[in-house]
C-alpha cells in the first residue's frame, strides 16, 4: 500500500509477484544429470568389476589346463607305461605256458583286467589332454554311438545362434555335464526321444536335455542315489564353473537337465564366430 504526502493511504493494495530462482544444484536438469552419471559410474564398477573376475577365472582356468596337462603326461609316462609293460610281459609268460596248465585261465583273467585298466587309463588321459578343435556339439553326438546297439531312441542335436570358441576347461565341464544326462537318459529312462539344445547366445551359453523316458523319482533326483555320484557329480560340475544347472523330472514325464553359463564365462575373450 502507499501513502500521500500528507499521511492518508490508499484504501486497496496492489499485488506484486516475487519468483525465487532456484540455486543450479536444485534444478531439474542437474538432478538428472546427477542420476545420469550416477548410473554411468555404477555401470562403469560393474563392467570394471566383470572384466576383473573374467581375468581371474580365466587365469584359474589356464592353470588348471596346465596341472592336467602335467597330471596327463605323468602318468602316460608312468602308470600307462608300467601297466602296459607288465601287461606285455605276462602275455609273453602266458603264451609260454601249456595249455593245460591248472592257472593259465587265471592269468589270462588277469592279462584281461590289465588290458581293460590300460585302456580306460587311456581314456582318461585323452579327457585330462584337451583337444581345443573339439566341437561340443560333435562329442555329444558320440555318446550316442556308444549305445547305439542297446537303445533305438531317436536322438537329435540342435545348435541355436552362431557357434563361439568356447573355453576349453568349460567346454570340458560343460561336456561331462551333459555326457552324464545323456547316458541317464540312454541307460535308464527307456526313452522313444532323447534331444540336446545348444543355444549360443550373446549374454549365455544354453544346454538343455529332455528326454521322454520314464523319469527320475522326486527323492532320487534331490539328494541322489547311495554310492551313485552322477547327479551331485552334475551339480558340482556346474557350481564350479559358475553356472546355473536346473534339473526337473517327473514319473512318466521325462526328464529335462538345463544348464546356463554367462558368455563372459563360457567364451574366450577373442573367440570368433561362425555358421
Amino acid at each position: 500500500m502507499s501513502s500521500t504526502g500528507d499521511g492518508r493511504w490508499r484504501e486497496s493494495d496492489a499485488p506484486i509477484a516475487l519468483v525465487v530462482e532456484p540455486a543450479f544444484w536444485q534444478t531439474s536438469w542437474f538432478q538428472l544429470l546427477l542420476a545420469a552419471m550416477c548410473g554411468v559410474l555404477g555401470f562403469a564398477a560393474y563392467r570394471l568389476r566383470t572384466r576383473q573376475l573374467t581375468r581371474q577365472l580365466n587365469i584359474r582356468f589356464e592353470e588348471r589346463l596346465a596341472e592336467r596337462s602335467r597330471i596327463a603326461q605323468e602318468l602316460h609316462d608312468t602308470l600307462l607305461q608300467g601297466v602296459l609293460g607288465a601287461s606285455m610281459q605276462l602275455h609273453s609268460a602266458v603264451d609260454d605256458l601249456p595249455a593245460d596248465t591248472p592257472n593259465r585261465q587265471e592269468l589270462e583273467r588277469v592279462l584281461l583286467m590289465m588290458t581293460r585298466v590300460s585302456d580306460e587309463g587311456r581314456v582318461a588321459v585323452r579327457g585330462l589332454r584337451t583337444e581345443s578343435g573339439d566341437d561340443l556339439e560333435q562329442a555329444l553326438c558320440l555318446v550316442q554311438q556308444e549305445y547305439a546297439s542297446r537303445n533305438s531312441a531317436d536322438f537329435k542335436v540342435t545348435v541355436e545362434g552362431r557357434v563361439r570358441t568356447i573355453h576349453p576347461l568349460i567346454r570340458d565341464e560343460v561336456y561331462r555335464i551333459g555326457r552324464e544326462a545323456l547316458v541317464n537318459a540312454f541307460r535308464h529312462a527307456r526313452a522313444k526321444i532323447i534331444e540336446v539344445e545348444l543355444e549360443y547366445g550373446s549374454r549365455h551359453l544354453r544346454m538343455l536335455i529332455r528326454d521322454d523316458g520314464c523319469g527320475i523319482d522326486a527323492n532320487i533326483l534331490r539328494t541322489g542315489l547311495d554310492d551313485h555320484w552322477g547327479l551331485s557329480g552334475m551339480r558340482e560340475r556346474a557350481h564350479r564353473i559358475g553356472g546355473q544347472l536346473t534339473l526337473s523330472s517327473r514319473a512318466a514325464s521325462g526328464t529335462e537337465v538345463e544348464l546356463v553359463l554367462p558368455a563372459t564365462v563360457a567364451f574366450t575373450p577373442a573367440s570368433g564366430t561362425r555358421p
